[in-house]
């Protein structure tokens, strides 16, 4: 028999294979610029639907990462504001979002600047080849990127910046992408790291022109879709903020809805997924701005934790937790283990939820009346294999702070080798009732 969510609806189960890729019709703007680990437009949609949202909705993103919600709220026609505070993604939802560009514009631009660098390239040949300062190259996962399409890089982002700037962020977010696409040594499955085989050389010209193809192509069909018509393209603001401190950067009673993944609690480190291109594009310029951004983030790993961190304090009466991160102590105090790292595994958890709780209690008075809430998010059992209920406890969490649970929907499950058991990831569905 077919499994029932709380409505009665029957469930879709998604698969490990097909967990992040999109769907026939969804690369539109998905596609300029994307993270391995999104979550697909087509469950932004499903929660649209559910949530009844219409063109006078303002719907919210406060983990926005690469866009996924506010990109489909402007191609339904809501209303959308995203929050997010690493630089490069904030940058690349804020292009992925801006439809206002002139395609032949961007197109004949972008072909001058092609033309430009492939003369540069010629001319300095693959000697005397140009680098990052070592500042800004002890930032970057070793091998990242060979020398010959580095200098190769550098050279196209050079005359991109000295290019028209009519679309210069535009063809700086083709840049990043194909970059890392097709110049890097980078792989993602799901965690960043570095092929065996690395490129010694790679034509960076013609990457970069693929993926500016790709913009002009869905900035026509938006084009044809609207006929010409800007006025049928709702309104996208994002903001780049601490998605804790939401209370300090939106309206009160203003937002009709929220559709979000926060991080997972776990030890992945989500700036080294865009060290790269921020690094490249002069986002992030030494280890001083990589601890800035850090600070700014949810405390989801043991990387972005810090002293005088006290999100905890938020979560001090959830006994749940608490017994939790004493399990992942213990744990680690019977297994020997003594690493830095290992002795904050207990304390990430704390400040992992409390900092959701932190998150939940501003957000309060945004809220309108009978604002629809849904947060992806997935059971770990990162630290030592101990397990954690994610869902669940956001869903207590949020309750103890006045929200109703409207219930837990099960969006895929993934077998997790280490723990040899099925790991949920759900979306999380919360009411504010005012």
């Amino acid at each position: 028999m077919p499994q029932l969510n709380l409505y009665g609806e029957e469930i879709e189960l998604y698969s490990n294979a097909n967990k992040n890729k999109l769907r026939t019709g969804d690369k539109a703007f998905h596609n300029w610029y994307r993270f391995v680990l999104s979550f697909p437009p087509h469950l932004v949609r499903k929660y649209i639907k559910k949530f009844k949202l219409n063109n006078e909705s303002i719907l919210l993103e406060p983990f926005c990462g690469t866009g996924t919600t506010v990109i489909e709220s402007k191609l339904n026609g809501i209303k959308g504001i995203g929050i997010e505070y690493n630089p490069m993604s904030y940058f690349a939802s804020k292009v992925k979002t801006d439809w206002d560009i002139e395609w032949k514009t961007l197109q004949d631009g972008s072909l001058e600047i092609a033309d430009e660098t492939r003369i540069k390239i010629k001319e300095n040949g693959n000697t005397d080849l140009l680098t990052l300062p070592q500042e800004q190259q002890s930032l970057l996962i070793t091998d990242s990127i060979s020398p010959i399409p580095l200098h190769k890089s550098l050279i196209l982002l050079s005359e991109i910046q000295n290019g028209d700037n009519t679309c210069l962020n535009h063809q700086l977010l083709a840049f990043a992408t194909s970059t890392v696409k097709y110049a890097s040594n980078l792989r993602f499955g799901p965690e960043v790291g570095v092929s065996r085989k690395k490129k010694v050389d790679v034509d960076v010209v013609d990457g970069w022109l693929r993926e500016i193809s790709v913009m002009i192509k869905d900035l026509k069909s938006q084009e044809n879709n609207n006929n010409g018509d800007n006025n049928n393209r709702s309104e996208i603001q994002i903001i780049r903020a601490d998605a804790r401190d939401v209370g300090d950067v939106l309206l009160d009673d203003s937002i009709d809805a929220v559709f979000t993944s926060p991080p997972y609690p776990n030890e992945k480190d989500y700036t080294r997924t865009t060290r790269l291109e921020s690094v490249l594009l002069g986002f992030i310029k030494n280890k001083a701005e990589l601890r800035e951004l850090k600070r700014g983030l949810l405390r989801s790993n043991t990387r972005n934790v810090y002293k005088g961190d006290d999100d905890d304090k938020f979560i001090k009466e959830h006994l749940e937790i608490i017994e939790i991160a004493d399990e992942i102590e213990k744990r680690r105090i019977d297994m020997g283990k003594t690493s830095g790292f290992e002795k904050t595994y207990h304390k990430v958890t704390k400040l992992y939820f409390g900092g959701m709780a932190r998150h939940l209690e501003n957000l309060k008075p945004k809220l309108k009346k009978g604002a629809k809430l849904g947060y992806v998010v997935g059971d770990q059992s990162s630290y030592l294999q101990v397990y954690i209920p994610t869902g669940k406890i956001i869903a207590n969490i949020a309750e103890s702070l006045g929200y109703t649970i409207v219930g837990i929907d099960h969006f895929r499950t993934r077998y997790a080798t280490a723990t040899k058991r099925n790991m949920n990831e759900e979306i999380v569905l919360l009411k504010w009732e005012g």
